[in-house]
C-alpha cells in the first residue's frame, strides 16, 4: 500500500511512517517544507515531499497534522488528493490545569474534514500513542477503525492491523469518531492520573 503521512515530521506521524516502513509499505512523509520531510523519510527509511506532492497517486492518505491545523490541511489540500481515502487520526482537546476535555464542537474532526474533501473520510487510530506506536515492538493494544466507506475502511483496518499487535477493529460509521476521539481525552487524563501510558483492549469479541 502507497501510504502518504501528512504531518509525518511530527511524533505520530513519524512513528507511523517507521512501523509501517517496516510492515513493507510504500510510505511517503509530508510536510510543508520539503527538507523536513526528505530528513524525516531518510531517519525511517520513506520518501519525503512537500505535502501537494506527497499525497499525489497515494493509495490512503493519513492526516496525522495538530488538531488545530487539520482541517486547513484538508482544505488546503483537498484537489491534489482528489478521491484518494483520507485517515483522519487527530482528536481536538481542551487541555487545563486539572483535566483534558474532548472538543467544544459536537461533530469530530473526522466529520468535519469530511466535508472539505472529496474521497471517503475514515477515523481511527486515536487511542494510540506516538510513544507505544514508536517503540521497540507494536503497541500490545487493539486499534479502532470508523467511516462510511467499506474500501476506505477496509484500508485504515488493514494499516492498522500493520502497527499493533492486538486487533483493528471495526468500530462503525464515521458518527463513532465522535467517541473515538473523545476517548483521547479520556486516555490522557488516565496517564497523567497514573503516569502511565495507557490504551485500548477490547474484551468479550470472538
Amino acid at each position: 500500500m502507497r501510504v502518504a503521512i501528512l504531518g509525518g515530521t511530527g511524533d505520530f506521524g513519524l512513528a507511523l511512517a517507521q512501523r509501517l516502513v517496516a510492515a513493507g509499505d510504500d510510505v511517503v512523509i509530508g510536510s510543508r517544507d520539503a527538507g523536513r520531510a526528505v530528513d524525516a523519510g531518510v531517519r525511517v527509511g520513506a520518501s519525503g515531499a512537500v505535502n501537494h506532492e506527497c499525497v499525489v497517486a497515494a493509495d490512503l492518505v493519513v492526516l496525522a497534522v495538530k488538531a488545530e491545523a487539520a482541517l486547513a490541511t484538508a482544505a488546503d489540500l483537498a484537489d491534489t488528493i482528489g478521491e484518494s481515502p483520507v485517515l483522519s487520526v487527530a482528536s481536538q482537546l481542551r487541555f487545563t490545569k486539572g483535566a483534558v476535555f474532548p472538543g467544544d464542537d459536537a461533530r469530530s474532526l473526522a466529520e468535519r474534514t469530511a466535508d472539505l474533501v472529496r474521497g471517503p473520510v475514515v477515523a481511527g487510530l486515536h487511542s494510540l500513542a506516538a510513544a507505544e506506536l514508536g517503540g521497540d515492538d507494536p503497541p500490545e493494544q487493539d486499534a479502532l477503525v470508523c467511516g462510511d466507506d467499506a474500501h476506505a475502511k477496509e484500508l485504515a483496518l488493514e494499516l492498522a492491523a500493520r502497527v499493533v499487535s492486538g486487533r483493528a477493529l471495526d468500530a462503525g460509521p464515521l458518527a463513532s469518531a465522535r467517541a473515538l476521539e473523545g476517548m483521547t481525552a479520556v486516555i490522557v487524563n488516565l496517564n497523567r492520573r497514573y503516569r502511565a501510558h495507557a490504551g485500548l483492549r477490547v474484551t468479550g469479541l470472538p
